[in-house]
């Protein structure tokens, strides 16, 4: 009976996940002598193109679904979680209300894409950091201790994907909780770890260093200064 009765809640389980239980968790439970259960958290994150109406405190989203939302931009701004800025024709990845009617966390997907860097913890003569492209790709800059694979948002946090030296084929996903992303900044931290576990990274987006001659000069300007007029 007891067979019969586990067979039966994972049976009520999978119709109701079947059914679309809309922005509800999924349930299941592990043992129906045991009130312990297991929740998986659905990603609730809306991804589109930010549209023309967009204004000041307004967002208009132009959902992947097809939908045009229109979304109060008040409190996410006053909590300072709009990263990235609103630029029109941009990819947008938006954590909304359940109404869909207000935006609670808003990043700019085209200005989280590029080369992020920062200076060698080690010993600070170089720069090591991670290259975030297009499609979920996500590639380490100049360190062999970490290889990054892959990262997407997932309810308004930054996920990735990565593979660390001697660890073998076990690969690690990780949450962050974006603090700050600007044209030229990029900070996060883990969250969903001890307090004392909590890392946070800060990054600057890489820039070609011009070449220089030996005397320190900027080979574009060396010409000029050793120039010798007849």
């Amino acid at each position: 009976m007891k067979k019969l009765a586990f067979f039966g809640m994972i049976a009520f389980a999978m119709a109701f996940s079947s059914c679309g239980g809309g922005n509800q968790q999924q349930q299941v439970a592990e043992d129906d002598d045991d009130s312990t259960q297991v929740y998986i958290p659905r990603d609730q994150t809306v991804y589109g193109i930010c549209g023309n109406g967009t204004a000041m405190n307004t967002l208009q989203l132009l959902t992947d679904n097809g939908d045009t939302l229109s979304l109060d931009l008040t409190k996410a701004q006053e909590n300072n979680q709009v990263f990235g800025g609103l630029q029109a024709g941009d990819r947008m990845a938006v954590l909304p209300n359940i109404q869909k009617t207000e935006a609670v966390i808003v990043i700019n997907q085209n200005t989280l894409l590029g080369d992020w860097v920062m200076p060698n913890p080690i010993d600070g003569s170089s720069e090591v950091g991670i290259r975030i492209k297009e499609g979920g790709i996500a590639e380490s800059i100049d360190q062999s201790s970490i290889i990054y694979k892959t990262w997407k948002i997932f309810n308004g946090k930054l996920e990735i994907l990565s593979q660390r030296e001697g660890g073998g084929d076990m690969e690690e996903v990780t949450l962050y909780e974006i603090i700050k992303l600007g044209a030229d900044s990029l900070v996060y931290r883990t969250v969903g770890v001890e307090k004392q576990d909590v890392e946070t990274l800060e990054y600057s987006r890489w820039k070609e260093q011009p070449e220089m001659d030996l005397h320190g000069l900027k080979l574009e300007d060396s010409s000029d200064e050793f120039r010798i007029d007849n």
